[in-house]
């Protein structure tokens, strides 16, 4: 019986591609959620300089607060969530899957904080005024601690995702080797010192509201004063974050993010640096407005272009630097008595060893290179990469300079990804009537055909050019 690759069907998403649906969904998610987390602490900071300074006037704004953070994080971080684990796993099931053997007890862990959680953020707007000061500032700082645990048990995970930061973790498998890697606590205290400064930011939105002049300015200055720490925590952590990345990551970042986002990233720290100075400098020149642009600035200047970043630099990888953004997987992993499927799809190829391949297109022919060369193409590039010549993701006609002609795109098939040269490019070591098939599909979509009917097509699929075997 042939061996067959444990693979799932293709979802494909034209247009956008599947990682632009995670993307935009995981970019509202981290917002909400971020600001969640940084707003527990600011409740239970407020609420402790609230009792012992006596200001019985800073629970009224926590409590505004509350009723605008139920909706913001907790009711648009509740869609987004679910959203994020349907998109990812249609999208990415092997890299799901890997997270879910690693990290299963993690995650349960990481839900039982978030139910706590949930239950602290109702108990701190609904309880307000009910209860005596001393049991409300143990509910504030539960809230805040389980609140930052959440984050402090995902992150191992999306560390992880980058890379396990040694060779250690692929002989054990362990849970605490793959969590505890090289990347996490810098990773964790960037994102600590995200949720400081965004929920300064989306703080002001309610800050500006407020009737009480001395209460608007106290709270506006204590508002900025943490977003300025923040940032500064930010840079710091940054620069030791971008020291524990693997050598492809660093790559990527100096090379192709860096010079995309830089501008941008560079512009939205100044105009937030200005944005904290200036609210404490004159706190009453903050206007609900001007909060919300800022957020939304954050939000789009900020948070995506760097969810687009850290997914990029990840590449070729989507977890443990095993698992091919492809969902094919790259390498063996003794500790979780996981195979590459390399070896096997340069002897037998994708096409004969997919189980959700059509029987026609198991054997390519003249009459069905074209529709295999579809398949495989999707299936080998279509998560990093549009397959459409006007997509917005990579488009792969454009990687080849809109070429027509197979042989040439054939060559860096036969080249450089066939060996696994480019760094942050998966390895394809596929049969050679499979790169041909490749070839002359993206050639066709360069062409603006639906079909390949030339001579020169033919003459590929009856007497290839190149000459590498597959042993």
């Amino acid at each position: 019986m042939l061996e067959m690759l444990g693979l799932y069907p293709q979802w494909y998403v034209p247009g956008i591609g599947t990682a632009w649906v995670m993307g935009i969904i995981g970019t509202i998610h981290v917002l909400a959620s971020h600001t969640s987390v940084g707003a527990a602490w600011l409740f239970a900071l407020l609420a402790q300089k609230s009792v012992s300074e006596n200001k019985p006037e800073i629970m009224v704004y926590l409590k505004k607060y509350g009723m605008f953070l139920l909706v913001f994080s907790y009711i648009i971080g509740s869609i987004t969530g679910p959203g994020i684990w349907y998109s990812v796993t249609v999208a990415s099931p092997r890299g799901i899957s890997g997270l879910i053997h690693n990290f299963v007890w993690l995650w349960a862990s990481e839900w039982v904080f978030f139910f706590v959680e949930v239950l602290g953020v109702y108990a701190m707007v609904y309880l307000i005024g009910k209860i005596d000061n001393k049991t409300y500032l143990k509910l504030a700082w539960s809230f805040a601690v389980a609140s930052w645990a959440t984050m402090i048990l995902i992150v191992p995970i999306l560390s992880f995702m980058m890379w396990p930061g040694n060779d250690h973790w692929y002989n054990t498998g362990s849970t605490f080797d793959a969590a505890f890697n090289l990347n996490f606590f810098a990773h964790l205290g960037i994102r600590t010192a995200f949720m400081f400064a965004v929920a300064g930011a989306v703080g002001g939105i309610i800050a500006a509201t407020l009737k009480d002049r001395e209460t608007r300015i106290e709270i506006t200055r204590f508002l900025s004063k943490m977003g300025l720490a923040g940032m500064f925590l930010m840079l710091v952590m940054f620069m030791w974050y971008t020291a524990t990345l693997p050598p492809t990551a660093r790559l990527i970042m100096e090379t192709q993010m860096m010079p995309k986002y830089g501008s941008t990233l560079g512009a939205l720290l100044i105009a937030t640096l200005l944005y904290f100075l200036l609210t404490a400098w004159k706190p009453m020149q903050l206007r609900q407005s001007i909060a919300v642009v800022m957020t939304l600035a954050i939000g789009l200047f900020g948070l995506w272009p760097e969810e687009r970043s850290r997914e990029s630099m990840r590449k070729p990888y989507v977890a443990g630097q095993y698992i091919y953004s492809n969902q094919f997987f790259s390498r063996d992993v003794p500790g979780k008595g996981v195979l590459s499927d390399m070896p096997l799809i340069e002897a037998k190829g994708v096409l004969a060893t997919h189980y959700f391949v059509p029987d026609d297109l198991r054997k390519i022919t003249p009459e069905n290179q074209l529709r295999a060369g579809e398949l495989l193409t999707k299936v080998m590039c279509a998560n990093c990469h549009s397959v459409g010549p006007k997509g917005a993701l990579r488009p792969l006609p454009a990687m080849f300079g809109f070429s027509t002609e197979p042989k040439m795109i054939q060559a860096y098939l036969d080249g450089a990804l066939y060996y696994g040269k480019v760094p942050y490019m998966p390895r394809m070591p596929l049969p050679e009537d499979e790169r041909a098939a490749i070839a002359v599909y993206i050639a066709a979509l360069s062409a603006g055909q639906s079909s390949v009917v030339t001579a020169n097509v033919s003459a590929q699929s009856s007497n290839p050019s190149h000459t590498k075997g597959v042993n």
